[in-house]
């Protein structure tokens, strides 16, 4: 069983911007202590200084494995252990495959996938002995191709199935791993550079998909190990009803 909120330590990446500094807002109204990490330190900071809520700030770069292996470090120096991972970070810059440079490719792949395996790594062995969630954030580039999305592609299938693996190893040790895919068009910086007038049209603030994510980490449902969910559903089904 998960222990409350309030008395659980979450990390999250891609904390500065769009959906993490979301989901940060909403597990601070819930009392957690936070480990949020982020390439733009100045955003991270003033991100966090909106938040009442205890928060390790880690400014990193999850492109460079040993950057992120430096990130685990400082937050693996608070012995209190990591309940709950939701691994945001990601890169998207579409363009077509002739032009995708390698440093690009690498970098994307890096920041979406092993970055995410780095990370849940370093708390697998805690989470074995007392549970915890990993949640990976995916999108419909993690099940579908799309033109001039090539190496963003790569990153979210693999972080699917990285997912799905985990899944079936910490199942027994009550690790619930999961990916969930925002399920609606959402306001972000990503999203304002990327989206066509039609998305935009309908878009929704990314608080409006927060709540799934705390839905996840409170109950560590064992139905959600090994799915892919999704963020609008859950979210509109713990909205209060008349």
């Amino acid at each position: 069983m998960a222990p409350p909120i309030a008395d659980q330590r979450v990390c999250i990446t891609g904390a500065a911007h769009g959906l993490g500094a979301a989901i940060a807002r909403a597990f601070a109204a819930k009392g957690a202590r936070l480990v949020l990490m982020d390439f733009d330190r100045s955003a991270l900071e003033a991100s966090a200084e909106t938040l009442n809520a205890e928060a390790q700030l880690i400014c990193a770069d999850l492109s460079d494995p040993y950057a992120c292996q430096e990130a685990i470090r400082t937050m693996m120096s608070d012995p209190a252990p990591v309940d709950t991972l939701i691994h945001n970070a990601a890169i998207l810059r579409p363009e077509p495959f002739e032009a995708v440079t390698f440093h690009t490719y690498q970098a994307t792949v890096n920041v979406g996938l092993q970055a995410g395996f780095q990370l849940a790594q370093s708390v697998w062995p805690a989470m074995k002995a007392r549970g915890g969630a990993l949640v990976f954030v995916s999108s419909q580039s993690g099940i579908k191709g799309f033109a001039d999305e090539t190496a963003y592609c790569a990153a979210k299938h693999g972080l699917e199935g990285l997912s799905k693996c985990l899944a079936l190893e910490g199942a027994a040790h009550g690790i619930l791993s999961c990916t969930i895919t925002p399920g609606k068009a959402m306001r972000t910086p990503m999203s304002e550079q990327n989206y066509p007038p039609e998305l935009k049209a309908t878009w929704v603030e990314p608080d409006a998909l927060a709540p799934a994510f705390i839905e996840i980490a409170e109950t560590r449902n064992p139905a959600f190990n090994g799915q892919r969910l999704n963020a609008w559903d859950l979210s509109s089904a713990k909205e209060p009803t008349e």
